[in-house]
């Protein structure tokens, strides 16, 4: 290209995506620096999107004044965070606990599985492989997750210790975000769009999330009588926010337990039982999952299944399991924002599963 020439639209087109490439590096780069006050601020926006109205309508409707608004809705934030904590404290402390004997009862299964381990030759069989063969694997397997087991407890102790200290930087945003809200103000545009759908998905995800965690522990508690059926319950609440990945994580966890659980005597494994706590809290999530949550959320947040997978993958990649969790939520803003401007629509479309030049719906 000669000096001073003018620049073609598809050296344009190449020169912007390469910029954008190079700022979405620099971009990423400042939120995995910056993860320690980020992910605290972020949570903090959402709280407040959700807590909002009840400051609204205190200060709109019953003419209370501002700051005693704004500590009422602190104390309902400050319960909710106590209760969470204290539950996630107890689980914990049960969890690391018991860490030691489960890992003693795998071992022991390990063992037992050439000495009572019929159940083994079907599965040998299917496999295609020598019983005595399969027997080793899975005493291998079990050995391997017996060990594992103390080191999981100590780093689920580690991230929930995490967690809660970050509570009190989301504390002290909320405090601020609050108080410098004013509830007079009328919100419309972008601001009214980002505001409405992100605090509909909250909400919704939260309520069904809750269902989802109580109906697993319930039907693992009462229906099979399986230990820990709280933490599972809790731990289904929380992989709940994480779309598509977190319900089949979920609903795989109980699977060690299980095992070591429903021993029949040393005469084999329960495999009814040990099924039994992975189909029914499987078909709870799904039925959730594809059958309420969508006819709840309507359109939605309008982002394709694809773009669901890669954001989950990128924010955790970012800011770890905090990160998938804000992921579509995140993701949700930003398409709002890029619908807005001309230069972003195209990218906007894509998020949403058009592709360019195909007609609206054929994606």
């Amino acid at each position: 290209m000669q000096s001073g020439a003018p620049i073609s639209d598809e050296q344009k087109k190449i020169i912007t995506v390469c910029l954008m490439v190079l700022a979405t590096v620099a971009i990423a780069g400042a939120l995995v620096f910056t993860r320690a006050v980020m992910v605290p601020f972020v949570i903090s926006i959402f709280i407040v999107s959700i807590v909002s109205p009840i400051v609204d309508y205190q200060v709109i409707h019953w003419k209370v004044p501002r700051s005693v608004a704004v500590t009422s809705a602190l104390l309902i934030v400050l319960a909710v965070v106590l209760v969470f904590g204290i539950f996630v404290f107890g689980a914990v402390q049960g969890m690391t606990i018991a860490a030691s004997k489960y890992s003693r009862d795998f071992q022991n299964l390990g063992q037992e599985v050439g000495e009572a381990g019929d159940w083994i030759a079907p599965i040998a069989t299917l496999f295609k492989v020598e019983r005595d063969r399969m027997a080793e694997i899975i005493n291998g397997l079990a050995n391997d997750v017996a060990n594992a087991i103390p080191d999981i407890a100590t780093r689920t102790a580690g991230r929930a210790v995490d967690l809660l200290s970050a509570g009190f930087f989301v504390v002290i945003f909320v405090i601020f975000l609050l108080a410098g809200r004013n509830p007079h103000a009328i919100r419309k545009g972008i601001y009214a769009e980002i505001d409405q759908k992100i605090r509909s998905y909250i909400a919704t995800k939260v309520a069904l999330s809750a269902v989802t965690g109580f109906g697993t522990w319930l039907i693992l508690e009462y229906g099979f009588g399986l230990k820990f059926a709280g933490i599972f319950g809790l731990l289904a609440f929380m992989l709940n926010f994480i779309p598509n990945i977190g319900s089949v994580i979920a609903t795989l966890l109980p699977i060690p337990i299980a095992f070591v659980q429903f021993q029949s005597g040393g005469a084999g494994l329960d495999l009814w039982s040990i099924a039994g706590v992975v189909i029914f809290p499987g078909a709870l999530q799904m039925t959730i999952g594809n059958l309420v949550e969508p006819k709840l959320m309507g359109t939605g947040l309008e982002l394709h299944p694809v773009t669901v997978v890669l954001t989950l993958a990128f924010w955790g990649l970012l800011w770890g399991a905090i990160g998938a969790v804000l992921a579509v939520p995140m993701t949700a803003v930003l398409r709002i924002v890029l619908m807005r401007f001309d230069a972003g629509k195209p990218i906007g479309r894509l998020l949403a599963g058009e592709l360019p030049g195909a007609a609206k719906g054929e994606h």
